[in-house]
């Protein structure tokens, strides 16, 4: 089952204590569609400028990504984000945020495929994610992401979208933002008492936590020696998840568990190197040695 990805398309420049990139290929919709695309075909919503070279393209042609949706503005520039990261990557400086051509993006489905099945809405405005989800004719299981930007400045907005949606992912400042409780388990229920019947909390180096009606599964993050670079970890983490979701084909609980793993383990290759390096060229065996390791680590014989 094809996956649709709808976000921001961007030239990250970064700064980390281990090294730095300057315009390298970024944006929600860029991470997380490479991450699903080890599971699923995936197809790309988004917006670029001229300067979106011919080797950033490449790296989404390698993973089989239709870009057919990405739409390109003759004399535009590509949104641009700068960063820097301290000793603790838990440390970020925002430096300088250009939206160029991603300040009048609205997104539009390409005919044929406003009957998706799977749809990941990245971290944009919550009047977009609404209109995406209006332009879809069928009802595809849809999972959104969202910031305390758009929780705070377009509320009204964001729960529109809520009740339209299947899933939410946000990470636990977020999570306790949008719900009013400081506790993430009553949290997560209040957030699903506004219309997704899924509710994934990031948090971030302690793992995450997924609760439906009648499932609550927690996975820790995947123990590393070193974070390099954790941009776009999150949009990683969604992406590999919704990917696993639409390549099992069903939501079930096996399946979600299964998922939760799958998006843990690839966010965790995306904060071992810069920019997309970490999880844009990874072997499918390196994958499933990871996930062995994860899930041996977890492993209880008995109490």
């Amino acid at each position: 089952m094809s996956l649709v990805v709808v976000g921001s398309i961007a030239l990250d420049s970064i700064e980390t204590p281990g090294g730095s990139v300057e315009k390298a290929l970024g944006g929600s919709a860029v991470y997380a569609s490479i991450a699903a695309s080890y599971r699923t075909p995936v197809r790309m919503v988004g917006i670029v400028g001229e300067d979106f070279r011919d080797e950033h393209r490449a790296v989404l042609e390698a993973r089989k990504i239709d870009c057919t949706g990405v739409e390109t503005v003759a004399g535009g520039r590509t949104f641009h984000w700068k960063g820097k990261y301290g000793v603790d990557p838990n440390q970020r400086e925002t430096l300088a945020t250009e939206l160029n051509v991603f300040e009048d993006f609205r997104p539009a489905l390409p005919e044929g495929w406003e009957d998706t099945r799977w749809l990941f809405l990245g971290n944009i405005d919550p009047e977009l994610q609404l209109d995406l989800l209006n332009q879809c004719t069928g009802k595809p299981f849809a999972g959104c992401d969202t910031m305390n930007y758009w929780i705070e400045g377009k509320r009204e907005e964001l729960l529109k979208v809520l009740e339209k949606v299947n899933l939410l992912f946000v990470n636990d400042s977020e999570a306790r933002q949008l719900s009013g409780e400081s506790n993430l388990y009553l949290a997560a229920r209040e957030i699903m008492s506004l219309g997704p019947e899924i509710v994934v909390i990031k948090k971030g180096e302690h793992g995450a936590f997924l609760m439906t009606r009648d499932l609550l599964h927690i996975a820790p993050a995947f123990p590393l020696e070193a974070v390099l670079d954790p941009t776009g970890a999150g949009d990683v983490f969604a992406g590999g998840f919704l990917g696993s979701l639409a390549s099992d084909g069903k939501v079930n609980e096996d399946n979600l568990r299964r998922a939760l793993v799958y998006g843990t383990i690839l966010a965790s290759f995306t904060c071992e190197k810069l920019s997309v390096d970490g999880i844009s060229a990874r072997e499918v065996n390196e994958i499933g040695e990871r996930i062995d390791r994860f899930l041996e680590i977890m492993k209880i014989e008995h109490l």
